[in-house]
């Protein structure tokens, strides 16, 4: 559709001539370009347009258009974005994807755009807000969700805003806290680190402190112990109040409507690309998400209409506002719609995202100052190469045999038939890298299943015995890899096999065998010639394959005869006679140039005939995407993730990235070994899935990479940071190391998607302690606080107020007998080593002593302390030492204590998963209850051994055999 400047606002003029974000702000109905400075900033009261242009096909951009709406905004205002938003769309040719985005449930397409997130501020423009001033710093409090996109949401600063399942950041004039609720997610926690260091650098000129914060972790000479005293001291926190900003919509099977005049009307059967006309609207409900497809001939004043229509569709099934909205245009449909269909036939109009992915891989192989490695400068091919693999490594290959493979002898490697498959392994150095490896299956098109299976199986055997280190491969005929055909210097594909499958087979079917042979007649083309595309390939013995572009072997018998095309290059030419020596070393060969040959060459074709002079495109086009991947009731289904980089392939993580012109499975170190074992099969199901819809051929080469080997052929694809790579840990301590250095790393105690921590007792117990520990009134904070005889009688009364409350309502709860080994030291020591301990078990126990008998002993305990605190700190404290090493080294004599004067149980008991489970011991230490000799068997190593790992490696073993 052409543009309509008679309708185009000012503001929209030279909007998408340009890559990149354009924002608008709705002031007074009309749209005012936001500079760059405040992007990313979104004021409550106020709606904003947000325009991202992309790199499209043949020079031409991609649209997409965003209207977002602050939860305070008004009607009026949000009304004049989505009109403005079609305006904009109609003066950039009628072709972008339209998104509606409500504050607080934005997409994470949007969210990419300003990564790490987006900061939702009080206020706007008719409420006449205020610039903050330089000097002026506002401490603000904000709780962070979103395990890739970031949803920043500013809350009270107060503990009321505070509980256990959320990550929350302080941000304090000389301090950044990141308080991690015990219930919280290890990748949400991650995240919360970018969002840190983003407000570091951009708000404390990279200067600040920064703090990490453990629910219950009380420690009071440390970073918890002045974020508490920035509360007003300890207590506990409550239960997290469900809120509209915690409603996940279910995504359900999508339902079509037509839209006529502003109406809809349900389109009956099962969903197929048929049923779209061209000059209609369509709504298609998906529950969680509302589609808008447009017709490309439709007009402006009906596009209108199908917005509003989808709109009053939403209130009239009550569904709430924060139902995301997206507008396609026909031929522009995002993956998102289109999996609503079985599958999605290419159509006339042809999407441009191959162009785009050119654009992008080109910006990355510039980014990374690729050599000739990575592209092929001397010759026209039109292809973004990525870098090949390192040259001068072991090769070795072997043929699949029935049950068996057999090696390849060194002077027929190259050599690969169509009726047979293979097993590949490269060994190599790259740089000052320990050994890496290439295991990969080649699967000829006329191989037998049987064969391709037993393949599969014996490489996964062989990957297996080098612990899974290397990138492995499947690839099949026709669709070899650049990084596959560049380590084989020729490769050649011939006809027929030679395994003992592919022999039977033909014999069962009765036809004739044309393996190729030396001695027989056969017909090679010689095409490419760059080191990543040289591949030689046996053709049709017939005059009708010759090309006037590319050379050519004809075997006849003893002689050899290579012909040369008119529009052949000299690099085409010399590879022609390297191949000639390799299959037929020591024959004379007969140079034939097109127009002069011979009757004996005719003769061997059967007879002259007519070929072609057209050029074949060798162009593969690459466009990268990444996703996560879900079975949704059994269905498969991908999210992307926008504008991905290094930092979102998280540990805990398996995730797919498509080319196009191959398929990774990345699978991160600290998935579950049995999900391990799933990649291809997950591979195998994303391709089925992505031929169906998006055109991804079925033969696309798959790869299964595990994080920390990961090739150069894939982190081609990412600003790829090797330090980051080798950071150990989960994704949480990874992000915090590289973030902050080591320096800042804590013990991580999380268990899958939570942590394990005191409970609100404890943390009442812990508050009165340090209402009377010295340490409470002179720890140097971030801002100023009020005096510190003020604060510590207030901090005081509010401790003991606290743990009264919180007895009172554990009065009747039941509690374990403290063990001997533990409970030392004072009452209010023994009142925290008793309450560590009621958090692993469930037995039946006796009931604690009345609330006001504990409450007194608090008291007189207090009294001590006050009296004795000069002399012994210590004996009171919780914990007195500021260093991990220290605390490290108090988590292992407990667990010898247990061994050592313990009654052992037996591994099936102590199982997490146990039918039988142990009674009355310490659920977070069940490897200490083992028997040595059942220790050595099931953790695989002693028990002195096993506590000199580190913490966070002992818990990854203890998971894997449920002892965790």
């Amino acid at each position: 559709m052409a543009s309509n400047t008679k309708v185009l606002d000012p503001a929209f003029q030279g909007a998408g001539q340009k890559i990149g974000t354009e924002i608008w702000r709705i002031e007074n109905f009309e749209p005012v370009p936001l500079p760059k400075s405040e992007h990313g900033k979104f004021y409550m009261g106020d709606s904003y347009i947000v325009l991202q242009t992309s790199p499209g096909k043949g020079g031409a951009y991609l649209f997409d258009i965003h209207y977002w709406i602050g939860k305070d905004t008004s009607q009026d205002e949000a009304g004049t974005a989505a009109i403005k938003t079609i305006e904009l769309d109609t003066a950039l040719g009628g072709r972008a994807v339209q998104h509606r985005e409500l504050q607080g449930h934005e997409s994470d397409k949007f969210i990419s755009y300003f990564k790490p997130c987006i900061i939702p501020l009080e206020g706007g423009v008719a409420t006449g807000f205020k610039k903050v001033e330089e000097e002026k710093f506002e401490t603000r409090l904000y709780v962070c969700k979103g395990k890739r996109a970031v949803k920043l949401k500013q809350v009270p600063f107060a503990r009321s805003s505070l509980n256990h399942d959320d990550v929350f950041i302080l941000d304090t004039e000389n301090k950044i806290y990141q308080f991690n609720g015990e219930n919280s997610n290890i990748q949400e926690r991650a995240k919360a680190l970018e969002v840190i260091q983003f407000f570091k650098e951009k708000y404390h000129d990279g200067t600040c402190e920064v703090a990490i914060v453990d629910d219950g972790n009380l420690r009071t000479e440390s970073d918890s112990g002045e974020f508490w005293l920035l509360f007003g001291g300890f207590a506990p926190i409550g239960k997290k109040i469900a809120s509209d900003d915690d409603i996940t919509l279910e995504r359900t099977p999508g339902k079509l409507y037509s839209i006529t005049d502003g109406q809809v009307a349900l389109v009956e059967g099962s969903l197929s690309k048929g049923m779209l006309e061209n000059y209609k609207c369509y709504l298609l409900d998906c529950g969680a998400e509302v589609f808008i497809w447009v017709g490309r001939v439709t007009q402006v004043e009906e596009r209108k209409a199908a917005s509003q229509a989808a709109e009053e569709f939403i209130s009239s099934e009550n569904r709430p506002r924060s139902t995301r909205i997206t507008r396609v245009i026909q031929g522009y449909e995002t993956h998102a719609f289109k999996s609503n269909f079985e599958s999605w036939p290419a159509g006339a109009v042809a999407s441009s995202t191959a162009e785009d992915g050119r654009g992008k891989v080109a910006a990355l192989l510039k980014q990374q100052a690729l050599g000739a490695k990575g592209t092929a400068k001397t010759t026209a091919v039109n292809e973004e190469v990525p870098p090949l693999l390192e040259n001068g490594g072991k090769l070795e290959v072997w043929r699949i045999n029935g049950s068996a493979k057999t090696p390849v002898p060194k002077e027929e490697i190259g050599k690969f038939y169509s009726g047979d498959c293979y097993i590949v392994l490269y060994t190599y150095h790259a740089g000052d890298k320990k050994e890496d490896y290439f295991l990969s299956c080649w699967i000829g098109k006329d191989s037998v299943q049987e064969e391709q299976m037993m393949a599969s199986r014996l490489a996964n055997t062989m990957s297996n015995s080098f612990k899974g280190r290397p990138v492995q491969g499947r690839v099949f005929q026709g669709k070899e890899p650049p990084q596959f055909v560049a380590i084989f210097q020729p490769m050649v594909v011939l006809k027929g096999g030679i395994s003992s499958g592919y022999r039977k087979s033909i014999e069962d079917k009765g036809v004739n065998d044309d393996s190729y042979s030396t001695d027989g007649v056969a017909l090679i083309r010689i095409a490419g010639t760059s080191l990543h595309n040289n591949k030689a390939v046996q053709v049709d013995t017939v005059a009708s394959s010759l090309n006037s572009n590319d050379c050519f072997l004809l075997q006849t018998g003893s002689s050899l005869f290579t012909w040369h095309g008119n529009q052949s290059t000299a690099e085409q030419q010399q590879l022609t006679a390297k191949i000639a020596e390799f299959l037929k070393p020591d024959v004379a060969m007969k140079y034939t140039k097109e127009g002069t040959e011979s009757s004996a060459f005719w003769h061997a074709l059967g007879g002259k005939q007519s070929y072609t002079s057209k050029q074949e495109s060798q162009e593969i086009v690459r466009d990268p995407h990444l996703y996560t991947y879900s079975f949704n009731k059994g269905k498969f289904e991908v999210t992307e993730i926008y504008n991905f980089s290094q930092d979102d392939l998280l540990t805990e993580d398996m995730l797919i990235l498509n080319t196009l012109a191959e398929v990774f499975v990345w699978v991160g170190q600290s998935v579950d070994s049995k999900e391990k074992q799933k990649a291809f099969e997950i591979g195998q199901t994303y391709i089925e899935l992505a031929s169906a819809l998006d055109g991804l051929s079925p033969d696309v080469a798959l790869y299964k990479v595990t994080e920390g080997n990961e090739p150069c052929f894939f982190t081609t694809y990412f600003s790829w940071d090797f330090a980051k790579a080798h950071v150990q840990g989960n994704s949480f301590q990874k992000k915090l190391a590289s973030l902050f250095g080591g320096g800042h790393a804590v013990e991580d105690k999380s268990n899958g998607s939570n942590s394990g921590g005191p409970t609100q007792r404890a943390s009442a117990l812990a508050a009165l302690n340090s209402a009377f520990s010295p340490s409470s009134g002179g720890t140097k904070t971030a801002v100023s606080r009020p005096s510190s005889s003020t604060r510590g009688s207030s901090q005081r009364a509010a401790a003991i107020a606290a743990l009264s409350g919180v007895l009172t309502a554990e009065q009747k709860k039941p509690s374990p007998d403290v063990s001997p080994s533990r409970a030392r030291g004072s009452p209010v020591r023994k009142a925290r080593d008793a309450e560590e301990k009621s958090e692993s078990t469930a037995s039946e126990v006796e009931a604690p002593p009345e609330v006001s008998e504990v409450v007194e002993e608090v008291k007189e305990t207090v009294e001590e302390v006050k009296e004795t605190m000069e002399d012994e700190v210590e004996s009171v404290s919780i914990s007195e030492n500021n260093g991990e090493d220290t605390e490290e080294k108090q988590e292992e004599p407990q667990a010898d204590e247990i061994a050592a004067g313990s009654t052992t149980f037996s591994y099936d008991q102590l199982r997490s998963k146990s039918t039988d489970p142990a009674q009355g011991i310490d659920f977070k230490q069940r490897e200490a209850y083992l028997s040595d000799e059942e220790f050595q068997t099931v953790l695989g190593m002693t028990r002195e051994a096993f506590y000199k790992q580190p913490k966070w490696k002992q818990d990854m073993q203890k998971k894997k055999v449920e002892l965790f």
